[in-house]
């Protein structure tokens, strides 16, 4: 059994931070891609950014610049800083992970996710 927790969301004012954690836990042999998806009030869930097990990451458009996704493979976490937010970035955040069970297994597996909630 695998589990991701985030933790890290709130409430800020436009123009803050925040950073998002996410820590997977479990029968983990080791992780692949890791990264994180959003979901605001009445939207579709939508990309936000990926990182690799090297380091290589990815982010979309509308948060480049802005978002920064790292990684701790020692501790299975993936963190999300958010700087310069904006009221659109308001959302349900959730950071998710290819996790291998075996040489022959893999899953991908979601986190609950954070809310987080910038006002103007």
């Amino acid at each position: 059994q695998v589990q991701l927790v985030e933790s890290g969301g709130g409430l800020v004012q436009a123009g803050g931070s925040l950073r998002l954690s996410c820590v997977a836990s479990g029968s983990i042999f080791s992780l692949n891609t890791m990264g994180w998806y959003r979901q605001g009030p009445g939207k579709r869930r939508e990309f936000v950014a990926t990182i690799t097990s090297v380091g290589i990451a990815n982010s979309a458009d509308s948060v480049k610049g802005r978002f920064t996704i790292s990684r701790d493979n020692a501790k299975n976490t993936v963190y999300l800083q958010m700087d310069s937010l904006k009221p659109e970035d308001t959302a349900d955040y959730y950071c998710y992970a290819e996790v291998v069970l075996t040489t022959r297994s893999q899953i991908v597996a979601w986190g609950q996710g954070t809310q987080v909630t910038v006002s103007s």
